[in-house]
């Protein structure tokens, strides 16, 4: 029984620290960015040893794999969060999911993470294989719209694809814009008429 504990108490320990190093990692990579932050300035803002952020992750991409990660969830639960309010008109809460994405992306620690960093430090390729949530939510939610009849009948999978990469792309623009609320306010308007227009057929 002892043995379990210490045991468990070994892992609480570890996930504790893998915790710390995430958390520290964040705020650096949101502050200065991916190409500024070292690893010894993620250790120190952790108040870990060198050896041990070697202990559970390979490199400092690993690291940032993993932060990278922890910030699609997080838009995966707004956006998740956004379409449940329109529970009841599926279509809407395609929209709303959407609009709602796009505007946490607005927030500048997440476009320095997910937009400007991510893909010279993950490339594409790895961005798509972490970002699956997000899609697999624009899926769902396009499914539902097409079964309830909300908008008329047509492939899921084209006008998934199409969505989710058009938001990648607005959002990326919105945070290279000099006006970004003004461009955010744009994208969103022709995001309603596009939405409209596919539902009149």
């Amino acid at each position: 029984m002892s043995r379990v504990r210490s045991r468990q108490t070994q892992r609480e320990r570890s996930d504790a620290t893998v915790d710390d190093l995430v958390r520290a990692a964040r705020a650096l990579f949101a502050e200065d960015g991916y190409a500024a932050t070292s690893l010894e300035a993620i250790c120190d803002r952790a108040g870990v040893s060198k050896g041990a952020l070697y202990h559970h992750f390979s490199s400092k991409r690993d690291v940032f794999r993993v932060v990278y990660e922890r910030e699609q969830e997080h838009l995966s639960e707004v956006v998740r969060g956004a379409a449940a309010k329109e529970a009841e008109r599926p279509w809407e809460a395609v929209f709303e999911g959407c609009r709602a994405f796009l505007e946490a992306s607005l927030d500048p620690q997440v476009q320095r993470i997910t937009q400007l960093d991510a893909p010279g430090a993950l490339g594409w390729e790895g961005m798509r294989e972490l970002s699956g949530n997000c899609l697999e939510l624009t899926r769902l939610g396009v499914a539902r719209a097409v079964e309830s009849g909300a908008i008329p009948a047509r492939p899921v999978d084209p006008l998934t694809f199409l969505l989710y990469g058009a938001l990648g792309e607005s959002a990326l623009a919105i945070a290279r814009a000099k006006d970004q609320p003004a461009a955010l306010a744009e994208t969103v308007a022709e995001l309603r008429t596009l939405f409209d227009a596919l539902a009149r057929g």
